[in-house]
């Protein structure tokens, strides 16, 4: 037998050695005997598909509770208990040993990005350097050929070996002869070569759009920077075919198993989107493969639309009702730290400093109030849930005085309104009429360490220390569910910050802030599927749910909070079936 990825698996009729030595006939008739009652035991057990047993299965229920063991059969957990009593209840056709290791619900991000990209896209994630941003788009340049357009994603100056944003200057001389437009990490910001520039018409003497900005060199020449206008630029490049999308759309919804992640939700389609994402699911159900439960959230496109929209997902073929759905309505309210226009009560701590934000620079609103208010209105009229993006804490106060004024005008039980982000702590009013009400936020705090280098430069003083506070708003009686964004993609950059609230650079902020383990564990889990009304369904694993589960490399209880990123997933399962194993 060999240990495979997630420990030993093996078929249960090997479970038992043989005698060794039988050296008295006494004991030959004992063992005889024995045997003979083991195999009434084994006909009279209910059989089972799956048995992972000797690990820390983490319900992740707010007991905080822990078994030994876990079975499996026909998609759901049938029981949960200790190595004994699940060995005497069940045989298993396979099994893993965990050998100590953690078992936990799928993780349920309710807030990513996964899309589809074209083959002129070039992967940015965790890119090491300028130098070797400029070498992967030279590279895709002499695939493409001169004039083909170059996108990317994914990039943050706060990883690059050269601590600066890169400029347009370094994608000229990567490919002088094709336009290039790169967008951040974190989709507020993005830089453009020079070609793009010029074929969006944009030189030394365009005004910064509305709700966006043009970086600028001290000679006031652009620099190639776009803050949270870079659609500016890629309106223009040409689209990929359906075909190419979907494909690379199935690819990317399949990798998020090897993070463990089961459930997520998309943050951010259009109407136009929409069948590109059931054209994937109806593809992989045809084929066979398993994807993850999908919620996408649609930007809201008013009333009109939305009865478009709900006629988009009617009559899905092939797709099962629990595998893809519309989520809640996205209203971008405010823009982001990484732009920067989130929008706060308080001037910048860059407002007005050399190389920062203009004096009294407060961030700003996406639309005006009025309008954004009738939006947050007539989609809880329509009996939307809503999920809206909410930075500053400015623009966090507005919206939740909109989204109160919406419940108290049409009251609705169980709606499940939530923020998306929550980065800047409101005031304590604020959070108050929150609870009462009951809206929600996801949150990320893997934000503290990733956006870090933003944070320091455009916030101080409490807001600072308690950015995208956790203890705080539990305190106050919030749902609190922690999600990504895709800073980066996966639960243990998060997990770590929400229980050290360390920063990249090793600065711990409000310590009281963080989380215990079973704390942050349910809200990556639970949480999440209570966002999505899925919490009878998924989040926690208790007999009776589906069992979507990740197997880790590690106890997560012995693992130092400030080492948790070292931790993997080493199988994911979805419905009781595997759908990664990490291979050694």
């Amino acid at each position: 037998m060999s240990r495979g990825e997630g420990g030993l698996v093996r078929a249960a009729s090997t479970r038992l050695g043989p005698v060794a030595a039988i050296l008295l006939l006494g004991v030959a008739g004992l063992v005889a005997c024995d045997r003979g009652a083991h195999d009434v035991a084994m006909a009279d057990s209910q059989p089972v598909e799956w048995l992972l047993h000797s690990g820390s299965v983490m319900v992740c229920d707010a007991a905080g509770t822990v078994h030994q063991a876990i079975a499996l059969r026909g998609g759901r957990i049938v029981a949960l208990g200790s190595d004994a009593e699940l060995r005497a209840r069940f045989r298993a056709e396979r099994e893993i040993d965990l050998a100590g290791r953690s078992v936990t619900p799928g993780f349920v991000d309710s807030h990513t990005h996964i899309i589809g990209v074209a083959a002129r896209h070039v992967d940015l994630e965790a890119v090491p350097s300028v130098a070797e941003m400029q070498r992967r788009v030279a590279e895709r340049a002499a695939e493409l050929g001169p004039g083909e357009w170059i996108t990317g994603y994914g990039w943050s100056e706060d990883e690059l070996a050269e601590a600066r944003l890169p400029t347009r200057h370094d994608l000229d001389a990567a490919a002088p002869h094709n336009p290039v437009v790169l967008t951040r990490a974190g989709a507020h910001s993005a830089v453009a070569s020079s070609a793009a520039l010029a074929l969006a018409g944009l030189d030394r003497s365009s005004p910064d759009p509305p709700r966006g900005f043009l970086g600028r060199d001290v000679a006031g020449e652009l620099d190639g920077i776009v803050g949270e206008r870079q659609d500016l630029l890629l309106d223009l490049v040409p689209p990929a075919s359906p075909e190419e999308l979907s494909r690379s759309l199935r690819h990317q919804l399949t990798e998020q198993f090897a993070h463990g992640i089961t459930t997520l939700v998309h943050a951010n389609a259009t109407l136009d989107e929409l069948p590109l994402w059931r054209a994937a699911y109806e593809e992989a159900a045809a084929a066979g493969e398993v994807l993850p439960r999908a919620a996408v959230q649609v930007i809201w496109p008013g009333v009109e639309g939305s009865r478009g929209l709900r006629a988009a997902f009617e009559g899905m073929v092939g797709v099962e009702a629990d595998r893809l759905r519309l989520g809640a309505i996205k209203i971008f309210v405010d823009g982001g730290f990484t732009g920067p226009a989130a929008f706060t009560r308080e001037p910048y701590a860059s407002a007005g400093q050399p190389g920062g934000t203009e004096p009294g620079y407060r961030g700003a609103l996406n639309f005006g109030e009025e309008l954004l208010a009738r939006a947050v209105l007539d989609a809880h009229r329509d009996g939307w849930q809503l999920g809206i993006h909410a930075i500053g804490d400015a623009a966090i106060e507005l919206t939740v005085d909109w989204l109160v004024a919406a419940l108290e005008a049409v009251p609705r039980e169980d709606h499940r309104h939530y923020l998306n982000h929550f980065t800047v702590l409101p005031s304590a009013e604020t959070m108050e009429r929150m609870a009462r009400h009951q809206i929600a936020i996801t949150q990320q705090p893997n934000f503290t360490f990733s956006v870090e280098g933003r944070y320091l430069r455009h916030l101080d003083g409490e807001r600072l220390e308690r950015n995208n506070a956790l203890r705080t708003p539990l305190g106050h009686g919030l749902h609190l569910a922690i999600s990504s964004d895709i800073l980066p993609i996966g639960p243990m950059v998060g997990l770590e910050a929400a229980l050290t609230r360390r920063g990249r650079s090793g600065r711990v902020y409000a310590p009281d802030e963080a989380l215990g383990l079973q704390e942050a564990l349910r809200a990556m889990t639970w949480a999440g599927a209570w966002l999505l009304f899925e919490e009878d369904a998924f989040g926690t694993l208790e007999e009776g749910k589906v069992a979507d589960l990740v197997v880790l490399s590690e106890d997560l209880r012995q693992v130092p909070p400030e080492e948790l990123d070292r931790v993997v997933a080493e199988h994911t399962f979805v419905d009781g079936v595997p759908v990664f194993e990490r291979r050694r």
